[in-house]
């Protein structure tokens, strides 16, 4: 193999290309394909989770300030994709199934179900960046691996411990090196924002639950009241 000469002018990474090897290219396109997949889902769900505080700050006020159940229910679609919009909704549905006889261990149940949903739909091909963050920088090291084999040969066949006997091997190794770093960094990094973020709508969404039981219980003890039913023990 040539030694490719990295003069500013000649494009030093397409005349690396042109000269590596079948390993170097195809391991440097796997780890391009890598990154561009996980910039792609770290943009995809980075704006998602804009979106979806947004609309459960909305949520939360117009829940607040509602003075009835049946009123928040008919707005509740408008702060879709809240996580909190489907907890409401479960619980409620649970309310109006049961109508003059709610029981509390009915409504958590239904709650803490609907909330266990949305948590595990925020955390959504997450593991997928922390696979990239983690896989990627063995994939880079294997082209360094098999760069250091292509130096030593280098070396063998120039019979000398010379510059352009051991250049292309240690470009090789060195430039897959970078990459599997560079697809590495950003989904790691991106991973654990992204994870922050969830569990502080987790436990948003947590708090919500515990909230919405209690409106739930309040609302089926007036229902009752107003029809004058007798519930048994609980």
């Amino acid at each position: 193999m040539q030694f490719p000469n990295f003069s500013p002018n000649t494009g030093a990474f397409t005349e690396f290309l042109s000269q590596s090897g079948p390993v170097a290219k195809t391991v440097l396109a796997i780890l391009l394909l890598l990154s561009i997949f996980s910039w792609a889902l770290i943009l995809k769900k980075w704006s998602a989770f804009r979106r979806v505080r947004r609309q459960t700050q909305k949520f939360l006020r117009a829940f607040h300030k509602a003075a009835r159940l049946p009123d928040m229910h008919a707005v509740s679609e408008n702060f879709r994709p809240s996580p909190l919009v489907e907890v409401f909704e479960a619980g409620y549905e649970e309310l109006t199934r049961q109508r003059g006889g709610a029981r509390a261990p009915a409504l958590e149940r239904a709650v803490r179900a609907a909330t266990t949903d949305q948590i595990t739909a925020l955390e959504d091909r997450l593991g997928w960046l922390a696979t990239i963050a983690g896989a990627s920088p063995f994939i880079g090291l294997f082209g360094t691996v098999w760069g250091i084999i292509n130096a030593f040969h280098g070396l063998g066949a120039e019979g000398a411990a010379t510059l352009r006997a051991v250049a292309p091997g240690i470009s090789e190794a060195l430039v897959t090196t970078a990459a599997g770093l560079f697809a590495a960094v950003p989904a790691l990094i991106a991973y654990n924002a992204l994870s922050n973020q969830v569990k502080v709508l987790a436990a948003t969404t947590d708090e919500f639950g515990l909230e919405l039981v209690n409106r739930l219980e309040e609302a089926g003890v007036v229902e009752e009241a107003a029809a004058g039913y007798r519930p048994g023990p609980r």
